[in-house]
């Protein structure tokens, strides 16, 4: 039986998200070595079990394992956002028919973290995680795991425990464990799995003759105060069951927002250039203009490769007050592609280049001044109002600035491994 007032949470997990995306579509990859690559199809950002059991690390460029995809035909796949974001929703909603709106954060494009401090009364916790994960996979065919604790931190290492453990079946409730097991489990985590300790923290802790979760568990708070932070202080009391970290029902404000990728191929003419940053503006725009946001200066960047060896590397950025904050995409891409003409430089292959919204402010509580003209502000706000409802209802790639959407462009980025995405109505998967 519960104590009344204590807090239960509960962390749910796609696993290995973009693979499990991409296998809910192509039943054909399930049990075979699966790996999804990071923009430019250049290192590995998610594998499979079975890429995992072949040694394939996070992270690794796939150039370094060339040998093991040949020899174990590993599976390679290009990053489908657009197809992994939709998932994620999806997965977001169905989670909400569990919970109320307060008990819900959205953590990570593949994490949520619940609030079942007021389900605890009804149902057992455990029978109820079950039927979160039956549902996700009979309704999205995504696999979860789901780890249930006193506090947000032992929910996370309780999903970590589900993750490695089979006989947990994909639900580990730390809450109704027995001491005894629940030692023994902690004995066995290395304190590097522990939600928010890193690896310098580890290795001082290491120092100290803290190796597992469980040495960390029996040690002194107000040693670890004293020698680390009052951040650390909170992880140990977290896992002591008190609720010091509470959930997060809106995101914190944004300080700036940043569009920029790698290019497909080296660069070396203004012209694509502009026609990149212009890409660029109008996904940050668009971020701009979701948050309901003004942006008050903007900041503009291009550089080199940084791993050519052979050339120096080249990095320059140039930034702007704006005299009235705005969020006109017109006006915005106008600057932007303009600084491109400062930031070029003669002979450099260029590798990447990006854009910056800073000095944000919420739209609705910014005061114009009596100079303002305020006809030309609500003309812009109709334009981008008629502009987003164009890609709202016909697509983002209808219409744009420039040439920055034509296909074929040197700059843009490589995705030759790209499958469909079935949420579109030109992409629908077809069944023969």
């Amino acid at each position: 039986m519960q104590v009344a007032h204590q807090k239960i949470y509960a962390l749910v997990d796609i696993n290995n998200c973009y693979v499990s995306c991409e296998r809910v579509f192509n039943p054909s990859l399930n049990n075979k070595p699966v790996i999804v690559l990071s923009n430019n199809d250049g290192c590995a950002v998610a594998r499979s079990q079975e890429a995992k059991d072949l040694g394939i690390k996070m992270g690794v460029p796939l150039f370094q394992i060339k040998d093991i995809v040949e020899r174990h035909n590993v599976q390679v796949l290009s990053s489908n956002y657009a197809l992994y974001a939709e998932m994620s929703r999806r997965f977001m909603k169905i989670l909400s028919d569990f919970v109320s709106p307060k008990e819900q954060e959205i953590y990570s494009i593949d994490e949520c973290f619940l609030d079942l401090t007021a389900h605890a009364g009804n149902y057992d916790l455990t029978e109820y995680a079950h039927q979160i994960r039956q549902r996700l996979f009979s309704w999205l065919g995504l696999p979860v795991c789901i780890g249930i604790g006193r506090s947000k931190t032992e929910a996370k290492l309780a999903n970590h425990i589900a993750k490695k453990n089979d006989y947990f079946n994909g639900v580990c409730n730390l809450v109704s464990m027995d001491p005894c097991s629940a030692e023994s489990v902690y004995q066995a985590i290395d304190v590097s799995e522990v939600w928010g300790i890193g690896r310098k923290h580890t290795k001082r802790l290491n120092s100290m003759g803290i190796h597992s979760v469980m040495d960390f568990v029996l040690a002194s708070p107000l040693m670890i105060r004293d020698q680390f932070s009052v951040v650390m202080h909170r992880t140990l009391l977290e896992l002591h069951g008190i609720a010091c970290i509470e959930l997060e029902h809106t995101p914190p404000a944004k300080k700036q927002i940043i569009a920029s990728r790698s290019f497909g191929q080296r660069v070396y003419h203004t012209d694509d250039l502009k026609e990149a940053m212009s890409l660029y503006v109008m996904d940050a725009v668009s971020r701009l203009r979701d948050d309901n946001l003004l942006c008050g200066c903007l900041i503009g960047f291009v550089q080199s490769n940084p791993f050519d060896s052979s050339k120096p590397f080249y990095n320059k950025s140039l930034s702007l007050a704006l005299p009235e904050p705005t969020d006109n995409l017109l006006v915005l891409s106008k600057l932007a592609t303009t600084m491109i003409d400062g930031l070029y430089a003669k002979d450099i292959a260029f590798k990447k280049c990006g854009v910056i919204l800073t000095c944000l402010e919420p739209k609705e509580n910014h005061v114009y001044d009596m100079f303002t003209d305020m006809k030309h502000i609500e003309v812009s706000n109709s334009l981008m109002d008629s502009l987003e409802a164009i890609h709202l209802k016909y697509g983002k790639t209808k219409i744009a600035l420039g040439a920055s959407l034509m296909l074929n462009r040197t700059w843009n980025m490589s995705r030759d491994r790209l499958t469909q995405n079935y949420f579109k109505w030109d992409q629908l998967l077809c069944v023969k």
